[in-house]
């Protein structure tokens, strides 16, 4: 039978107060998130296709591009990317760590769309929190920007 592997612990993270905190942590993902999968069910059950997922030929991987018509869409949850809605606090714990993640993520995601944009791309981001409070709207963004 083969063993788990072992997790290695990243050197530049701050060591948690306790086991169940890198559990949650390590179990958050990067593709497939819910709120991107629920985009992309009403998408497709609105007929709007034709899209690629982390699309790697252009800057920042969006979640959802359409190459044709030069659209990227980042689905951004609100925890990791600071949402400017939310207006979400702090971390207490290791607070310097999270606040110097959070700027980095903040301002890679400002460079992906500036890189994006002066290629001729158009740039839109969907808030987990707009998703979340209405399907439709953020799916009509979509459309719109498409030219449906």
């Amino acid at each position: 039978m083969k063993k788990p592997a072992t997790y290695v612990r990243d050197p530049r993270s701050p060591v948690p107060l306790n086991e169940t905190v890198t559990r949650y942590m390590r179990s958050n993902r990067s593709k497939d998130t819910k709120p991107e999968l629920l985009l992309r069910k009403a998408l497709w059950k609105s007929g709007i296709r034709g899209y690629r997922l982390h699309w790697k030929n252009v800057p920042g991987k969006p979640d959802i591009a359409f190459p044709g018509r030069k659209l990227a869409v980042f689905m951004n949850g609100c925890f990791w990317h600071r949402c400017p809605h939310c207006e979400l606090g702090m971390p207490k714990h290791n607070a310097d760590f999270w606040a110097g993640k959070f700027a980095r993520n903040v301002a890679r995601d400002k460079e992906k769309h500036e890189a994006l944009l002066s290629d001729g791309w158009k740039v839109l981001v969907i808030w987990e929190c707009e998703l979340k409070a209405d399907v439709e709207k953020a799916l009509q963004k979509v459309a719109e920007l498409l030219g449906r």
